[in-house]
């Protein structure tokens, strides 16, 4: 019986996604739109400290690079409750108005996936520093150049970076729940139910067929999305 209801579920979780239900649809441009966001405000931060860290030597950057690479398993959940507390009405950050809204979910996105953006720029780009840094310069490139040099023989593992980040993101709960609220009004601008929040709800109403679409449509887009991924790093390489 159990077996029995699990594919009746997919069944009609398929036949939602091939009719292309509108709230579906609606619920998965919404968290592409929402993590989207983070991922692009989480690299207009993290690529300069990644870059500076991979590409310098200075004091306290081993410790630098510790606190980073500390922070990436901090629960969602935390940082979500962290983020709540200072965004409430009666928070610090309150008069920001950011609570249940898009883009407070993605300004808590942005902050979990900072660290492993810069993680691994840095690393992308220690891993091949000395010896391009040291050949750029012996051929008579400048400062500058043997820079960019680093950088460009780095950039798949930045672009990866990206990527990592950006299924990070949208695939998790913690904050996007706590931050967002998964609220819903029909033809509202104040929506804030993303593709995770709505498999929670659903699967907790027993609403297993939209519950499963919307995990079938999560997984596609970070397979995709991680398959556009590796054919660009093969053209790269």
């Amino acid at each position: 019986m159990a077996w029995e209801y699990v594919l009746e579920g997919i069944k009609q979780a398929i036949h939602l996604i091939i009719t292309a239900n509108p709230d579906v649809i609606e619920i998965t441009l919404r968290s592409i739109r929402v993590s989207g966001m983070a991922t692009l405000m989480a690299a207009l931060w993290s690529f300069p400290i990644g870059i500076a860290i991979g590409m310098y030597n200075f004091r306290g950057k081993n410790i630098l690079k510790g606190f980073f690479n500390g922070l990436l398993g901090i629960p969602t959940v935390v940082l979500g409750l962290i983020l709540y507390l200072l965004l409430v009405p009666s928070g610090p950050l309150g008069f920001l108005r950011l609570i249940y809204t898009e883009m407070g979910i993605s300004l808590g996105q942005s902050l979990l996936i900072t660290p492993i953006m810069i993680s691994f720029i840095a690393n992308s780009i220690e891993v091949v520093e000395k010896d391009i840094r040291e050949l750029a310069i012996t051929l008579g490139a400048g400062k500058l150049e043997a820079s960019l040099a680093v950088m460009r023989e780095a950039i798949s593992g930045i672009l990866l970076s990206v990527i990592a980040s950006f299924n990070r993101a949208i695939a998790e709960l913690g904050i996007a729940i706590m931050i967002g609220g998964n609220i819903f009004v029909k033809g509202s601008a104040l929506n804030t139910r993303v593709l995770t929040t709505a498999m929670q709800m659903y699967t907790a109403r027993g609403e297993i067929d939209m519950a499963l679409a919307l995990g079938i449509i999560l997984l596609s887009i970070v397979f995709a999305v991680s398959t556009i991924s590796n054919i660009i790093q093969s053209r790269l390489t």
